[in-house]
């Protein structure tokens, strides 16, 4: 007698939020109609910018185990300036979090999420990766990175992870170097020249890609290229559907919409933001 296979879990995967914490309830509300028991995933930068960065914090963290986000940039951003490594910006919206009651329990909790997470052969980062990682060493490099970020020495971690360079990846690279390298593909790559090289200098769209610069994903011969990979981060790029891509930021804290997507059916949920920050702040 022949068995039937269980179906995977449905999972939504959520693009950039930046302190909207209304516009995710909102969006919750409708996977909540679509999917009542869904995965619920979060391509980082879950704080900043937007007006309920504690909120937000504390909404996905009483989701429990039913949800988890990758790190993005701003999120280790908020674990710098919360212990004195980096100072606030100008157009931070972090206080609130930072003068809460469970200011440090929600930072504890925020230090132990992944760097990337492998979901129905998704595989999801924040920004990006080097065409000469494969899915499987994209995985076990930022396992190092959050071994240590969940360790005793986590502080030394993001006291060094500041800085543009090495900006190409070497498997010799030892030490912060190697850390650093890993953390600012995995949370702040847009464009990647053929050799390997990151810019962190463009937050343009692709129509403006910088001198012999290309975005990470279009690299050739791309190691990553036979699973689908999960990211947000690039606002500028937008909503990007293509077989090996999914690109998730659409610009929530710009007066854009918040996204998410369903694994694995590719099912489209979106609601309008409010703009939080006027044309022409950074990106």
């Amino acid at each position: 007698m022949s068995t039937l296979k269980n179906s995977p879990q449905t999972c939504y995967v959520i693009g950039d939020i930046q302190g909207c914490c209304d516009q995710l309830e909102q969006l919750l509300e409708l996977i909540a109609l679509a999917a009542p028991t869904a995965k619920i995933l979060f391509a980082g930068d879950l704080v900043n910018r937007g007006p309920k960065s504690l909120q937000t914090l504390r909404l996905v963290k009483a989701m429990g185990a039913r949800a988890d986000s990758v790190l993005g940039n701003h999120d280790l951003h908020l674990l710098a300036v919360a212990n004195g490594i980096r100072p606030s910006h100008k157009s931070d919206t972090l206080d609130e979090i930072l003068k809460a009651p469970d200011c440090e329990e929600l930072l504890d909790w925020l230090r132990h999420r992944p760097l990337a997470i492998l979901e129905q052969g998704h595989l999801l980062v924040h920004a990006g990766l080097f065409p000469a990682w494969s899915i499987e060493k994209t995985l076990n490099l930022a396992q190092e990175v959050e071994q240590i970020l969940r360790g005793s020495d986590w502080l030394g971690l993001l006291r060094e992870m500041y800085g543009n360079t090495p900006d190409r990846w070497s498997d010799a690279l030892q030490g912060s170097e190697r850390w650093r390298c890993i953390i600012n593909a995995l949370t702040r790559m847009r464009y990647c020249s053929g050799d390997g090289v990151m810019d962190f200098a463009s937050k343009d769209g692709t129509a403006n890609a910088p001198p012999g610069f290309a975005p990470w994903f279009d690299i050739a011969n791309r190691k990553s290229a036979n699973h689908t990979v999960i990211f947000g981060h690039w606002s500028t790029l937008g909503l990007v559907l293509r077989p090996d891509l999914i690109s998730l930021d659409t610009g929530c804290v710009w007066g854009g919409k918040l996204t998410a997507i369903s694994l694995p059916g590719r099912d489209l949920l979106q609601v309008e933001c409010p703009q939080q920050l006027p044309p022409g702040k950074t990106k």
